[in-house]
């Protein structure tokens, strides 16, 4: 059995004092695949020291988040272009529009968020999007682009199962999902229920939203089993058939 974490944030310094503890406790749980997002350029360096560590199970994405949109992003991609001509990356993630935290940057994070699906174009790569608060913003930039070239993945999806239908009815993506799952009364369960497992991928999008019971508490991407066992749950089959499942879905988005 071979479990896959499409979002994991394993060089934050959450991990610092035991990172390499932890990445021993998912290999131990049969999660072998762990693919990191980027933030921004502070995180690069230590997302890529990992890549280096785990050349076999770490797999590096690029963008900026949307949180880390400032008026300096187009430099930023600048950077990110040059990087991309020296080193191999998955995905152009995480991407998109968070109208949670800052809405007044929102202009900016949406002309940053079709930039970058745009480089994603050209370079035949996956995107990975951050969607907070923020799903018909972002289906109105995706709308525009949204053609055979463009897949990839809405992370952390807590929508409804119309908007789980029409992310669908793209084509070319699939839908991420976390310990949100887990959560007694948060009614993401019942939505998931609903969606076929060939539209589904796993993520833990640690250190954060640790799944029930260890809600409230630092997420780690060994966790990932109790999401793929509610999932099981909720689609009444077997562990191994949604690890293989989704890990196999995960190798269509990225390639690997």
């Amino acid at each position: 059995m071979i479990l896959t974490d499409t979002h994991t944030h394993l060089y934050a310094n959450q991990f610092d004092e035991d990172r390499n503890d932890m990445i021993s406790r998912c290999f131990a749980d049969s999660i072998t695949r762990l693919f990191l997002p980027n933030i921004d350029k502070t995180s690069v360096n230590g997302m890529m020291a990992l890549v280096n560590e785990f050349p076999e199970n770490c797999f590096p994405m690029i963008g900026i988040h949307p949180c880390s949109v400032n008026e300096n992003w187009k430099e930023e991609m600048e950077e990110y272009k040059q990087l991309i001509k020296k080193e191999k990356f998955y995905a152009i993630g995480e991407i998109g529009i968070d109208l949670y935290w800052d809405k007044t940057t929102q202009s900016i994070q949406e002309e940053a968020f079709e930039a970058q699906i745009v480089l994603a174009k050209e370079l035949k790569l996956p995107i990975v999007i951050h969607a907070r608060d923020s799903f018909e913003e972002i289906f109105a930039i995706v709308d525009k682009h949204n053609d055979n070239d463009l897949t990839g993945i809405f992370h952390c999806f807590t929508g409804t199962l119309e908007q789980a239908q029409k992310i669908i009815d793209y084509g070319g993506f699939k839908l991420g999902i976390g310990g949100v799952v887990t959560f007694k009364n948060g009614g993401l369960d019942k939505v998931v229920q609903e969606i076929p497992l060939e539209h589904i991928v796993l993520e833990t999008d640690s250190p954060y939203l640790a799944p029930h019971p260890y809600r409230g508490k630092r997420n780690e991407s060994s966790y990932l089993k109790i999401i793929g066992h509610k999932i099981a749950e909720l689609h009444r089959v077997t562990i191994e058939e949604v690890a293989e499942i989704t890990t196999y879905n995960s190798k269509e988005v990225f390639g690997v």
